[in-house]
């Protein structure tokens, strides 16, 4: 956590994702969070939390803390929870957040990549909305229907299965091939002399995942198709969340970097920091690096 003294020499590009500010814990965590420079960037990776009341305060409160918050959904903010007195699905839940987020002054995936030119600069910072396709799937298991048959009968099933509609697209995997096009297209048409910042709430490469205690959740973090993304686009790095193994880890080359706050009782494990910003940009001397699996 940082003060609110700008006391900083110069401004950085920060991370965080998975605030799940339904939790006490997490929400007075998010609630201190103060850049320690007026120029401060903030990348929020998704996954704030279900409720739209408590997306709209966790956005609105770093909004006006941080010269610049750039989002990325997670699932937890797509999924309409039975409690939720916003009843919106799928597509229309993720572009009233989109809304919410140009009232607010905050980058979606959906507006003008804005370009970092602090410290490790210039880079675009590309916010990415690109779900998955249940391409991650367990040695052995070659289709989704074995993949998912597997997954329920180990009783690894992510939440998305009930929570996370796909409206209007008719599956998941539907909605995520619509988007990687959209989000190749946009990557695309970017100036090829300047790198990029890859921000996506899933993993946009498989090996993050290797370590999963649950190799069967591996399912719900991301698709194949996205494998040579942060070569083919230049990536200084890659940010991203989801699985709650907050670490950095370099494959092909780029720095992939898991900012994930988690869950309070995830904070114990020894193999877990302290909730905290990750630094981006500029590229810090000291990293965290692959830890072990569990």
């Amino acid at each position: 956590m940082t003060t609110s003294a700008a006391s900083r020499r110069a401004p950085r590009l920060l991370g965080i994702s998975d605030l799940h500010i339904a939790y006490a814990e997490n929400r007075k965590f998010v609630d201190q969070l103060w850049p320690e420079h007026e120029g401060d960037w903030l990348i929020v990776a998704g996954d704030i939390g279900e409720m739209m009341r408590d997306v709209e305060w966790a956005l609105r409160t770093l909004a006006e803390r941080f010269d610049t918050v750039v989002w990325s959904p997670g699932n937890h903010e797509l999924w309409t929870p039975v409690d939720d007195p916003n009843r919106l699905r799928g597509e229309a839940r993720y572009r009233h957040i989109v809304d919410l987020c140009r009232d607010l002054g905050v980058r979606t995936p959906e507006d003008p990549f804005p370009v970092w030119r602090g410290e490790g600069g210039p880079v675009v910072v590309a916010p990415l909305f690109l779900l998955y396709d249940y391409t991650f799937r367990p040695e052995g298991k070659h289709t989704k229907k074995a993949a998912l048959e597997y997954a329920y009968e180990t009783g690894v099933v992510c939440t998305d299965e009930v929570l996370l509609h796909p409206d209007p697209y008719p599956t998941r995997e539907d909605w995520c091939r619509a988007r990687v096009a959209y989000s190749q297209e946009r990557l695309d048409a970017l100036d090829p002399g300047l790198p990029t910042i890859l921000v996506n709430h899933w993993p946009v490469v498989r090996e993050p995942t290797r370590i999963l205690h649950y190799p069967e959740f591996a399912l719900w973090c991301g698709t194949e198709a996205t494998a040579d993304w942060p070569v083919r686009y230049r990536a200084t790095a890659v940010v991203y969340g989801h699985l709650h193994i907050p670490r950095t880890l370099t494959h092909d080359g780029v720095r992939h970097v898991e900012v994930s706050v988690g869950y309070p009782r995830e904070w114990q494990r020894d193999f877990h920091p302290s909730p905290r910003l990750w630094q981006i940009l500029p590229e810090p001397e000291h990293v965290e690096g692959l830890r072990p699996k569990r």
